[in-house]
């Protein structure tokens, strides 16, 4: 078998509006305008959604709701940073920093909330 790498994953929006400002002020998403609404891009990386009046198909057996994803990005610095950059866009942190395990090994990481409630989490994998 090849070397498999994650495309994409969806998740579930319940205003456009309101979730395209927030992902591309906090995570830096690239927002594309899609046949049924939008998509977050991060470089190779996409999110595909599901929001008012657009939703896929096939569907998973239980589709996903607004408010039911969680999702881990990687940050590219230190995580006081990513700190200060959702204090400085008016989202609070709701744990960390704490030591967390990634695709990449040990990191630190804080949480936060999207809009809808599903929660997202900033790896750093930098040395403090």
């Amino acid at each position: 078998m090849g070397k498999i790498k994650l495309d994409h994953c969806v998740v579930h929006v319940s205003d456009w509006e309101r979730s395209n400002a927030f992902y591309r002020a906090v995570l830096g998403a690239e927002l594309v305008k899609t046949a049924r609404g939008w998509a977050y891009r991060f470089g190779e990386q996409q999110l595909n959604l599901h929001g008012p009046g657009a939703i896929g198909n096939p569907l998973a057996r239980i589709p996903v709701a607004p408010g039911n994803s969680d999702l881990c990005f990687v940050w590219d610095g230190p995580i006081e940073d990513a700190i200060a950059h959702l204090k400085s866009n008016g989202v609070a942190p709701e744990l960390g920093p704490v030591e967390r395990s990634g695709a990449r090994g040990p990191g630190t990481s804080v949480y936060f909330r999207d809009p809808d409630g599903s929660l997202l989490e900033f790896i750093s994998y930098r040395q403090r």
